[in-house]
């Protein structure tokens, strides 16, 4: 019979006394009803000596992980526009999940009318997540982002110019649903130019760690949702489980991983706030 190792039965432990405490009407109550409300807005600067000076304080808005349904349904996407346009970002950036398995046809056309009315100088670019190859197939979730003005993007590697000079955005397609052309991204991407990187699930950069990324924007983990204190999360998504959440690496190859908006499966979160996130480029130091 193999024995637990301590660390195993510490985290078994730790589980079980997180959920007991999630079954307490207080806990439920809390992760079900209040954590998955309280947005948290994350501003970060990201410096990069190789972005262009005409590209100095470019700010980015991502969002991510939607996950349409009962529990984050179309009209709480009005107050997220409302705080993303407030920051008047020069791109807005979509990394994926609008879709959830219980969401239905009326949601997305309901979500239509919010996400129309995001708004920013070079664009709304999305990505394709697992879920947006779910219940409908993938015609829904194309339907939708375009109908509101989103560039949806998979496998792509272009150009952002501003004043002359030039910054590459790459995409991949979804890792789990899809086929991800890694091998585009490696022949495609250079070295001389600032890339920021698109891709759903954050461990692609295991694939990528060669390829000359600067800062990488993905979501798909919800920063697993429910964590335990002192340990992380207790379960983790399939490519996902070497970056959760947050900002990863320095110079070379940044990960950043949103926690998203929704949820999945459960319709909790526990010390995994839902959040948006602000990111402004510099050259400077």
């Amino acid at each position: 019979m193999k024995q637990l190792s301590r660390r195993q039965f510490l985290k078994g432990a730790a589980g079980v006394s997180i959920l007991g405490f999630l079954t307490t009407t207080f806990g439920y109550g809390y992760a079900r009803y209040i954590e998955p409300r309280m947005i948290d807005a994350v501003s970060l600067t990201i410096h990069d000596a190789q972005l262009p000076a005409s590209f100095d304080q470019f700010k980015i808005a991502q969002f991510s992980d939607v996950h349409l349904s009962d529990t984050f349904p179309a009209e709480d996407l009005e107050s997220i526009v409302q705080k993303i346009n407030t920051e008047s970002p020069d791109l807005i950036v979509f990394t994926g999940d609008l879709v959830d398995f219980q969401s239905s046809i009326e949601e997305h056309e309901k979500a239509r009318a919010y996400l129309s009315k995001l708004d920013a100088p070079f664009g709304k670019m999305a990505i394709c997540g697992n879920h947006d190859y779910g219940p409908f197939g993938i015609d829904v979730y194309e339907k939708t982002m375009e109908a509101c003005g989103f560039t949806l993007c998979k496998n792509e590697v272009f150009l952002l110019e501003k004043e002359g000079a030039h910054i590459q955005l790459a995409t991949l397609d979804d890792l789990m649903m899809n086929v991800p052309d890694y091998d585009l991204i490696k022949r495609e991407v250079s070295s001389d130019l600032f890339t920021l990187l698109l891709v759903h699930e954050p461990d692609a950069a295991l694939e990528l760690k060669t390829t000359p990324i600067n800062l990488q924007l993905s979501g798909h983990t919800h920063g697993g949702q429910i964590q335990l204190p002192f340990y992380g999360p207790i379960l983790t998504a399939p490519y996902g489980h070497t970056y959760v959440e947050g900002l990863y690496g320095s110079y070379q190859h940044r990960i950043y991983v949103n926690r998203g908006l929704g949820t999945t499966r459960m319709p909790l979160r526990f010390l995994a706030k839902p959040e948006i996130t602000f990111l402004t480029l510099t050259s400077r130091v």
